[in-house]
């Protein structure tokens, strides 16, 4: 018996909805009838059972791919993903997850919220939940450990090499925007902004209030790894530096709509206190216009890392069934009028990635007080750090999970009294290049990715064995040069390490309450800020 087929109305509602802003009405109209009578005729008479919603995300996903990253489609449960994440406000179980090749772990714990009084530490990997394996769950296993506030669920998770139990009670876990703030040698304050969500300029201000009251006449806000979020409160917390009616960003589209240029809508909170913003390879977004614009005003001195490159903005759009369309609407202008988009994703290479773009095409642009800055490789900081960037085999190291493999090894072999006394030093490093060795950490270069292909194209025209010992010993050779990297980027990969490590021990609080004491960014912030004229002439 054939199947039923519903109409794809998803698909039907996405293209309809473009139908007022751009395209000839036939063309769309005529595409909707091939895909909706390929579908049913696909469906109904394929030769083994097919399923409909399985086919028709693989389609939407086809669809998306060769667009922007960005722009991407959200089932029920993305949207609800994504409204907590903008909220800031939810109900689990208070830890941060990693859902991945049916394993789940738990990769931090927050202090005092349901997982942590349990006694559930990062690098517990959950095993089941509730009675449901993880290793045969279909679908995304963190979703399991989401529920109704007051609610139980019972755990069993694998913690080196032994199985425990446990049992929580959901509770409403409250996201902080601000991560982070402290008084920094009686006069500085220091703030980790760590998200855009709603509750941003409001803690953010109560922390700058705080510490105006401790005695801080000079401000650090550390928006390094900050992904971004709301575009309205990146706009609101620059309005806390500078006064009504600035031009902060302003949106450029195809469709006239959603051409916009946001300015302050209230008085400055301090338009004079020195500001410094650190960044690095990880602060996008929102968080590229809080320091670009900054940056473009002469406002803050930004030290760091170039950041990640986003000049792209997105909107959900609401789609049938409780399900949306968040599309990339527009890119972003800073008040000198660049955009800082790094990746071209409408060209690409023959391998079909997205093409960077080239320094030598990067153009210039002048601050308000007439400083020469550039576009389309992210926010590039006024004094740049080797200690804040993100390298290839660094990059590896955490795509691999092993700095985050090696804190966990660490924290269970070693005892450690006071973030104060935590040095790691240079026999630690070395046990950590030993347990890269024995982890079958792998890192291939470009290099090793261009010769494999030479390799196998000698093959193809039986030249392999005339070559295959030339490659050999050069395998050998690329192997000591990788080698030799881990030991030129030690700097890079030890603060990221410490930083994992102190997590383990003294959660977040301690690890910024080392930083402010040894991270080479935080040092370099305050020496500018202790030394007024160097701070003013940067600006000029």
């Amino acid at each position: 018996m054939k199947k039923k087929i519903l109409v794809p109305v998803l698909a039907l509602c996405i293209l309809l909805t473009t139908v007022s802003f751009k395209g000839d009405f036939f063309e769309i109209a005529k595409q909707i009838e091939i895909f909706t009578t390929l579908f049913k005729e696909l469906n109904m008479n394929y030769v083994d059972e097919t399923t409909p919603s399985d086919l028709m995300n693989k389609a939407i996903k086809g669809m998306l791919d060769d667009l922007d990253p960005y722009t991407v489609y959200w089932n029920e449960q993305e949207v609800e993903d994504a409204r907590i994440n903008s909220s800031g406000i939810y109900t689990g179980i208070g830890a941060t997850v990693r859902s991945k090749n049916k394993k789940l772990t738990i990769i931090e714990p927050f202090q005092g919220f349901p997982a942590d009084i349990a006694g559930l530490k990062a690098g517990d990997e959950i095993i089941t939940v509730n009675g449901v394996n993880i290793e045969q769950y279909e679908g995304d296993a963190s979703e399991l450990l989401k529920g109704i506030a007051d609610s139980k669920v019972n755990l069993t998770y694998l913690r080196q090499g032994k199985k425990i139990k446990t049992s929580l009670i959901r509770g409403a876990i409250d996201v902080n925007a601000v991560a982070f703030y402290q008084l920094i040698d009686s006069d500085i304050g220091y703030i980790v902004l760590s998200k855009f969500n709603k509750k941003t300029t409001k803690q953010t201000k109560t922390a700058l209030i705080d510490l105006k009251k401790q005695g801080a006449s000079k401000i650090i806000l550390d928006l390094r790894g900050n992904p971004g979020g709301l575009l309205t409160e990146a706009v609101n917390i620059v309005n806390l530096f500078v006064p009504k009616g600035e031009p902060i960003v302003t949106t450029k589209s195809a469709i006239k709509k959603y051409n916009k240029t946001y300015t302050t809508q209230k008085p400055a909170f301090d338009q004079e206190i020195p500001l410094v913003v650190l960044v690095n390879g990880r602060s996008a977004s929102a968080s590229e216009i809080v320091s670009g614009s900054l940056q473009d005003l002469d406002r803050a001195v930004i030290i760091g890392a170039r950041s990640f490159g986003k000049g792209l903005v997105q909107r959900p759009k609401k789609l049938t069934y409780g399900t949306q369309l968040k599309v990339t609407i527009s890119r972003y202008y800073t008040p000198s009028g660049r955009c800082i988009q790094a990746l071209d994703y409408w060209n690409r290479d023959e391998n079909g990635d997205p093409i960077r773009v080239d320094p030598k095409k990067h153009t210039a642009f002048k601050t308000r007080g007439g400083r020469t800055v550039y576009d389309g490789g992210g926010i590039m900081p006024d004094i740049a750090l080797d200690s804040g960037e993100f390298s290839a085999i660094t990059t590896a190291l955490l795509k691999n999970h092993a700095i985050f493999n090696y804190a966990t090894h660490y924290y269970y072999s070693k005892e450690l009294e006071s973030f104060e006394k935590f040095n790691f030093q240079d026999s630690d490093f070395q046990d950590f290049l030993v347990f890269l060795k024995t982890n079958d950490f792998e890192y291939e270069t470009e290099s090793e990715k261009l010769f494999s292909k030479a390799i196998q194209k000698a093959s193809e025209e039986n030249l392999k064995g005339e070559v295959a010992l030339s490659y050999k010993k050069l395998k050998i050779e690329i192997n000591k040069a990788k080698e030799k990297m881990l030991f030129d980027k030690k700097e890079e990969i030890v603060n990221l390490l410490s930083n994992e490590i102190l997590k383990r021990y003294f959660y977040r609080d301690g690890m910024y309450s080392y930083q402010v004491v040894h991270n080479p960014e935080i040092l370099k912030a305050i020496s500018v800020l202790r030394d007024n004229s160097l701070y003013n002439n940067i600006l000029k």
